[in-house]
């Protein structure tokens, strides 16, 4: 199998790649946390001019055509530079979601604005009890008078507190647990009956609660189809996280190496102490085992739904998340106390990968996922 990149391929990760190192250091990073939205609304529309939040879309909505060989090139780069921008969630995860179930006039109409970055869209589907379990949800749908209305909460909606559109995930029909009767809903976040929560996560990012009381919304696609698709998209999701995870954890390794040849104890780097070598080569080889898996999740995003796929995006959040969760643990051991400090970018790095580790399902749920698709091999 040939690994190389293309030309096209190539290009695309020199852009995103300069334009991360030129405009996105950490003192940056730091202001634009700090913002109103919690990202820098001018890097996301220079994404948008570079076409690279159009990578994914079919040109016939002013994309790139671009699979997940792609996505993956522009997240690893995002990893590493930390960058806050809810692009796993606007482009990848709720771009996909609409491009499968949305009617064709609901396509034209929005796709193209998230090619654009004129439009940021987040996806809310997690709940207080649901524990990565998408079909596990309490939030109902009623139709009345010809017009949908939600009611119920929804939980850690990353990019929610300054999303133009939410997708949300809701019951028209069933139990609370039922995998029938989840339908998928565009709700506009200043609507009555919708009120936001917002704060910080662990790594830094924005994220809000919602709590809907009989919130207008427009049906995407038909109704009680979505369970499938949102399975399908967050397996897109979970492969771009990979990808992103994989740069950050790069980027933590190569702060950790640069800080083992320039501390200084007994009148020598403390890099020459063996003992710290063989954990630098362990966190080498949890890097080279987590990009390798990143790259068959890349592969395998866009293949059809099979049982086959699954569980190969299992198999790489699994592998990802337990390195993620090494590195950064191995990381900060590395540096001592600097690696805790605020002030340094090491300790944001991991704290992303903490928190890449648990999105999307932990590592036990993602073993637990790929044990029950063997068992049906």
């Amino acid at each position: 199998m040939d690994f190389n990149l293309t030309e096209e391929q190539q290009m695309l990760q020199d852009t995103i790649a300069r334009l991360v190192r030129d405009t996105y250091g950490f003192e940056q990073r730091e202001g634009y946390r700090e913002s109103e939205a919690g990202f820098s609304t001018g890097f996301w529309a220079r994404l948008g001019e570079l076409g690279l939040t159009a990578v994914p879309f079919a040109e016939e909505y002013g994309g790139m055509a671009g699979g997940g060989v792609e996505c993956q090139l522009v997240m690893t780069e995002l990893g590493r530079g930390l960058c806050l921008e809810p692009y796993l969630h606007s482009v990848i995860l709720g771009g996909g979601l609409i491009a499968q179930l949305g009617s064709e006039a609901q396509k034209a109409d929005l796709l193209p604005q998230v090619a654009g970055a004129s439009l940021q869209l987040a996806v809310a589907l997690d709940e207080p009890q649901s524990h990565y379990n998408l079909h596990d949800v309490e939030t109902h749908a009623t139709l009345d008078g010809g017009r949908w209305t939600l009611s119920g909460r929804k939980s850690v909606v990353v990019g929610g507190q300054s999303a133009g559109l939410v997708l949300v995930s809701a019951r028209t029909a069933g139990g609370s647990r039922d995998e029938e009767g989840i339908s998928l809903f565009l709700l506009d976040p200043r609507e009555d009956g919708v009120r936001r929560r917002a704060y910080p996560t662990i790594d830094g990012r924005k994220a809000c609660d919602l709590y809907l009381d009989k919130a207008p919304a427009l049906l995407l696609g038909e109704p009680e189809q979505a369970l499938a698709a949102l399975r399908y998209q967050q397996g897109r999701a979970i492969a771009a996280q990979c990808a992103e995870a994989v740069g950050s954890m790069q980027a933590a390794c190569a702060l950790t190496l640069d800080y083992l040849k320039t501390r200084q104890q007994f009148g020598q780097p403390i890099g020459k102490f063996q003992a710290l070598q063989h954990r630098m080569v362990d966190m080498s080889i949890e890097l080279d085992q987590a990009t390798s898996m990143a790259i068959l999740a890349a592969c395998v995003a866009d293949e059809p739904d099979s049982d086959a796929r699954s569980r190969s995006l299992a198999a790489a959040k699994f592998i990802v998340s337990r390195a993620a969760r090494f590195v950064a643990d191995q990381s900060i051991q590395l540096h001592g106390g600097i690696g805790l400090t605020w002030e340094y970018v090491l300790s944001h790095h991991a704290k992303h990968l903490l928190m890449v580790a648990r999105q999307f399902g932990d590592d036990d749920h993602h073993l637990q996922t790929f044990s029950r698709l063997m068992q049906v091999a």
